[in-house]
């Protein structure tokens, strides 16, 4: 069955699957572009756990300095005369 018009062959490919091919691809990595340096990616998720744990830190300092100055305030409040 002779065809009218020679179909281009690439790698074993026609040219439409070949090029549907090379556009996935090209797709694909962009998604992966996006996905990892985007808006919504893998670093802020990463920059936003650090910082939960860096929060986390600091919220217990604070509840260590806070139960000081709360000893403290009653200790000097034990010390002032009654009224």
């Amino acid at each position: 069955m002779p065809k009218d018009r020679e179909e281009i062959n690439l790698v074993g490919f026609s040219l439409k699957t070949f090029l549907i091919t090379i556009l996935a691809i090209l797709f694909f990595g962009i998604y992966l572009g996006v996905l990892i340096n985007g808006e919504n990616s893998l670093t802020v998720l990463n920059k936003l756990v650090k910082n939960k744990e860096s929060l986390i830190k600091e919220k217990k300092a604070l509840k260590i300095e806070n139960q000081k100055l709360q000893k403290e305030f009653f200790q000097l409040k034990q010390l002032e005369p009654k009224e």
